[in-house]
């Protein structure tokens, strides 16, 4: 069985989100949020490497204090378990700007198990 990025050497692409809330209660905070995250990957017969930041921007915060900017990536690759295809992760991101509250550093362990064709 071939793997599942054979032949696909770069896969990229890009997600631009928006959200807002339209019909909350008086209580609640207001949502106007925008999201882009790009995703850059590089795969070869053994791993991948990759970057998929989210970048947001909280259209509630003070002035200054909106901004979300992560830059960082990871690696991960696809290994087998019997035939089933799991696809492991780890990736760390530094927030180059963050709110007030937010933490300087992100780190995510993934596992995905796939279903292909």
């Amino acid at each position: 069985m071939p793997s599942p990025t054979e032949g696909r050497a770069w896969v990229y692409g890009v997600l631009a989100q928006h959200f807002w809330d339209f019909a909350g209660n008086d209580d609640a905070a207001d949502v106007n949020l925008s999201m882009l995250q790009y995703l850059i990957n590089y795969n070869t017969p053994d791993y991948y490497i990759n970057t998929s930041p989210t970048m947001t921007y909280d259209w509630e915060a003070a002035s200054g204090k909106g901004w979300t900017i992560p830059v960082g990536g990871g690696i991960g690759k696809i290994v087998r378990f019997g035939e089933i295809p799991v696809d492991l992760g780890l990736s760390a991101y530094w927030n180059v700007e963050v709110p007030d509250a937010a933490a300087e550093w992100s780190t995510e362990f993934q596992i995905k198990w796939l279903s292909p064709k």
